[in-house]
Order: structure tokens, then C-alpha cells, then sequence
């Protein structure tokens, strides 16, 4: 069952913010299900009880995650107050096996892997009974989930037959600045670009998707992501969880994205302010706005790889009899335990793995945030997972990885500020709407440094660094606890507030190609909140 709010339209700050300045979580009884969709305020009519696979859907067009009330832009004001009650609600009756992308089968030789990738068009139903012009690699609509091994070396041949420029980021690999996808290496309508690097990765779960500047949001929203698995057979850990893709390790790829009564996607400001605009939820290419999933699971214990592919909004699981999941995993791979944790929330571009022991059957929700200007909201029973394993699993290891802790007090410290003027977002105060107008970070190979990222907007940012993995050292003033000690590479910064990360620069340098740093709210990276990184010899 969906529940359903009122926008809100606060002049204090992001909604959600506790007196610690972080994003408030909801746990357990304390908080109904409808205060943990809209945080701050809720409808007084939101008073739809919970039932076992009804779904009711209220599309908004409020602010929530903003925290202004309206965006300034070119000295004015505009209140996105259209259409705030345009809304639609359906009782969602259907049920539909998950899909589970394909595995992309590379040709190894002499450690060498091949994978054949061709970004083209084509059309999809995003809305039920609708057809959308869509865009996928070597499929209509989105792509297959590639599985790397740590220690091999990856090659891609990857065709464009798009009609226009685009690029392939390998979102929190570590490869070379020329091999990571980033705007620097577009490659235009018919070309294949051929990138080749050895998998240094741990084991994690990655994903791609398009880079080049300006149309980004653009062909992510229309279906250019896809899942990378790194996969490293002597990780002790590994063989201790489970690992047979589609079976006990399941993909699930999110996506809210905004869609007119044509099934027109939108992916800039001027579509999301449209009217008769709906905002589906889609789980591995399938709207669960009218239809849930199920899953039926022939292995006790079941790991779930979980992925936010939404362009702006903020998606966060959790189980609807309200039960735990055993996280194992954030952005960067295996934390140092796994944490019982009752909800898993991840901003735009982040990832993170779960477990679960089955003896019944169990509903998976996830609640949508608005963190754009507009956006979805709502609580999805998006997943069924019927418990189907006879077999008893060994218990989990107590021990997945080593985390060192960085002691950083000889890091070179650095604040980032991510800003706005009017509709144009900044970093440092430039607009990387191209590679000449965007600031650029310098450092150099064995570099341990610490950034502040300060959020000088009231808007909400996801922060990603691409290149090297970060510890979060503080958010808004206040150490990380649980998961937060785990390795990201994308991470959540409030309207008004802060984060410091900490990492170090290693293995790769290039004077000539440039990493980027940039929010993951791909409409704020389009608008130009990104900047370089260039990592030189010391």
C-alpha cells in the first residue's frame, strides 16, 4: 500500500533534518509509515491502511528536499506550487515475476575479458499501457549486469548508435582517468570506443551509465544504466555469502522517474515543471506502481545487490512487516560486519548489498523521496520474495573486511562548495557546463587528503567522487556510526549542511585526463554542478 502526502514547502532547511542536522531516520513503532514518507509534514487525509498487496500511488509536485519553497532564478522567484494537486492514485492488482537482467557473457583469453556494449534506441512501456521512446545497451531499455573478476583485465568495444554524443562511466571503478568514461572521451554517433584496464577493485557492486556533458540526465533517464558485479574468487567472504547471479544474488535496479500522459520522459527542469506529469517507480525496467514483483527463492538465504539509477530521487528499502535486513555492503564493497539494519537509504547513484535468512515469506518496500525540485513520493510493496529453501546456511561471518579508520591529521584539507546561481549549479563557484568553465582540483599520486564538502544551496546534493573510494569522516558536525564507517564513493549532503571525507590518491596519475567530482542529482550535474580532478605524479 502507498501512502501519500501533501508537498511540503519549508523555508528552514531539507525536511527530515533532526536538531543534529543529519536526515532523521524513522525506526520501528516510533514513526507511522506515513511520517517516513514525508518527514516533516503529512496529509491529514493520509489515513490508507496497510494491506497485503494493494498499492495506492498520489503523485506530487512539491519541494520535498529542497527546503527553499522556491527556486531562485535570475533574480526572481518561482514557487513550484502547478499542478501540486494534480494528483493520480490506482489500486495496483497485478503481479509479475521479477526480471533479472541478463548476464553479459564476455570472451576471456589469457585473463582478458571481452564484453560487447551498443548504446541504441528504442521503445519501452515505462507506463502501463503507454509507449516511450526509450534507450538501452544492446536492448530497448536498459542493459545487462557485466561481472568483472578482480585481478583480470577488462576490455569493452562499445558502439554508439545513439545519434548523438555520448560517453560510458564506470560509476566507483578504479581505473585510469582515460579509461574512466568521464566527458574528456565522448565519442560520437557510430564510433566504438575501446576501453582496457586491469580490475583493481574489490569485491562491490558497481554500475555504468552515460557521462557527456549536458545530456547525461537525458539518456540515464531514458534507460542507459546497467550493473557491474566485481567478483574475486579468493575473497574468503565471498565464498562464505551467496553468489550464483539470479538465483541467491539478485540485481535490483531503481529508477523514479518523470513521465507525461504521452510516456515522454523528462530529465531537465523545464519537463519536470509540465503538467499531467507521473512519476513511476520502476524496479529492473518494471513499474511497480501497478504491478508487484515476486520472487520466489529456492535458497534460505538470499543477497540482494540494490542500486538508485534515479536520476534526482531518493529511494530507501526496508521490509513491510518492519522486520531487519543484514546489510553487507555500501558503495565501495563489504563492510567490516554486517549491521542489522531496518531501512537501507541511498541517495541518487548509490549502492548497497543486503541479506536475508528466509522461513516466510517477506514484502519489500521502498519509500520514494522527492530530492529534486519535483519528483515522486510514496511507499511501494515492490517485492514479494516467497521463501522457498530447505537448506540451513552457516551463520554469517562475523568478520567481512578490515576497515582501517584514517587518522587525518597530516591530510592536505580541502573545502568544496557546492552552490547555485538562479537555475545554474557550481562547485567552487564555476559552472563545469564545459571542461574550460569547470573548477579543477589538483593533487598528485600517494596524495591523503580531506575535503568539506559544504552545501552553500538549501537544495538537496549527492556527492560523487569518481577515481578513489572515501571514508566519511563527519556529517553536519557529527561523527558516522554503523554502516557510515563502510567505503563510498557517493553520499548524501543536506540543503544547508556538510560532510568531510577523507581518501587517498593511488595507483593512476595522467597530465592530460581528468577525473570528475560532481552531485549525482543528474540535473544538477547538467546544470553544471561538476568539476575536474586531475591526479599528477608527485
Amino acid at each position: 500500500m502507498t501512502h501519500t502526502s501533501e508537498p511540503s514547502f519549508e523555508t528552514g532547511g531539507s525536511e527530515e533534518q533532526d536538531t543534529r542536522g543529519r536526515r532523521r531516520r524513522a525506526k520501528g513503532a516510533e514513526h507511522s509509515k506515513a511520517e517516513r514518507v514525508t518527514g516533516a509534514e503529512h496529509s491529514k487525509d493520509a489515513t490508507a491502511k496497510r494491506g497485503k498487496g494493494v498499492h495506492r500511488r498520489k503523485f506530487l509536485g512539491g519541494m520535498a528536499g529542497v527546503g527553499l519553497g522556491a527556486v531562485a532564478a535570475g533574480g526572481a522567484t518561482f514557487a513550484l506550487l502547478a499542478d501540486a494537486n494534480g494528483n493520480k492514485a490506482g489500486a495496483a492488482t497485478n503481479t509479475a515475476t521479477l526480471s533479472i537482467p541478463d548476464l553479459l557473457e564476455g570472451t576471456t583469453s589469457d585473463s582478458t575479458t571481452t564484453y560487447t556494449l551498443e548504446a541504441q534506441t528504442g521503445s519501452a512501456e515505462v507506463i502501463s499501457g503507454v509507449t516511450s521512446t526509450t534507450a538501452g545497451y544492446n536492448q530497448s531499455f536498459l542493459g545487462p549486469t557485466m561481472k568483472w573478476t578482480k585481478g583480470n583485465t577488462a576490455l569493452l568495444n562499445i558502439t554508439n548508435s545513439l545519434g548523438e554524443d555520448t560517453t560510458v562511466h564506470f560509476h566507483g571503478a578504479h581505473v585510469p582517468a582515460k579509461m574512466d568514461g568521464g566527458p574528456q572521451v565522448a565519442f560520437s554517433d557510430g564510433e566504438t570506443w575501446s576501453p582496457t584496464f586491469e580490475v583493481l577493485d574489490e569485491p562491490m557492486t558497481l554500475w555504468y551509465h552515460p557521462h557527456a556533458l549536458g545530456t547525461t540526465a537525458k539518456q540515464a533517464v531514458h534507460g542507459l544504466a546497467g550493473m557491474i558485479i566485481v567478483d574475486d574468487s579468493d575473497n574468503t567472504t565471498s565464498a562464505a555469502l551467496p553468489t550464483t547471479y539470479g538465483t541467491d544474488d539478485i540485481p535490483l535496479i531503481f529508477q523514479c522517474l518523470a513521465v507525461d500522459a504521452d510516456g515522454d520522459i523528462k530529465y531537465d527542469l523545464t519537463g519536470y515543471l509540465g503538467g499531467n506529469l507521473t512519476y513511476p517507480l520502476l524496479v529492473n525496467g518494471t513499474n511497480v506502481d501497478d504491478t508487484t514483483l515476486t520472487f520466489s527463492a529456492t535458497k534460505t538465504r538470499t543477497r540482494f545487490r540494490l542500486l538508485n539509477a534515479s536520476p534526482s530521487d531518493i529511494i530507501t528499502i526496508q521490509r513491510s512487516d518492519g522486520g531487519t535486513m543484514s546489510q553487507i555492503a555500501t558503495d565501495q564493497g563489504y563492510l567490516s560486519a554486517a549491521a542489522d539494519v531496518t531501512e537501507i537509504r541511498l541517495v541518487a547513484g548509490a549502492r548497497a548489498e543486503m541479506v536475508m535468512d528466509l522461513s516466510d515469506d517477506v514484502t519489500l518496500q521502498a519509500v520514494v523521496t522527492t530530492g529534486w525540485v519535483r519528483g515522486g513520493s510514496g511507499t511501494y510493496d515492490f517485492l514479494t520474495v516467497s521463501a522457498g529453501g530447505t537448506d540451513t546456511p552457516d551463520d554469517l561471518p562475523t568478520s567481512l573486511r578490515t576497515i582501517d579508520r584514517y587518522d587525518t591529521s597530516d591530510f592536505t584539507a580541502r573545502t568544496i562548495t557546492l552552490g547555485q546561481s538562479g537555475t545554474t549549479m557550481t562547485i567552487n563557484g564555476s559552472a563545469g557546463t564545459s571542461m574550460s568553465s569547470m573548477a579543477m582540483i589538483s593533487t598528485t599520486l600517494g596524495s591523503k587528503e580531506i575535503w568539506t564538502i559544504k552545501n552553500g544551496t538549501q537544495l538537496e546534493h549527492s556527492f560523487h567522487l569518481h577515481d578513489v573510494p572515501y571514508q566519511l569522516i563527519s556529517i553536519n558536525g557529527e561523527d558516522p556510526t554503523g554502516v557510515e564507517l563502510g567505503w563510498y564513493d557517493t553520499y548524501e549532503v543536506v540543503g544547508g549542511g556538510s560532510i568531510e571525507i577523507a581518501m587517498e590518491f593511488t595507483d593512476f596519475s595522467d597530465d592530460t585526463y581528468m577525473y570528475m567530482l560532481h552531485c549525482h542529482l543528474l540535473q544538477h550535474e547538467d546544470e553544471g554542478m561538476m568539476a575536474s580532478l586531475m591526479v599528477t605524479e608527485s
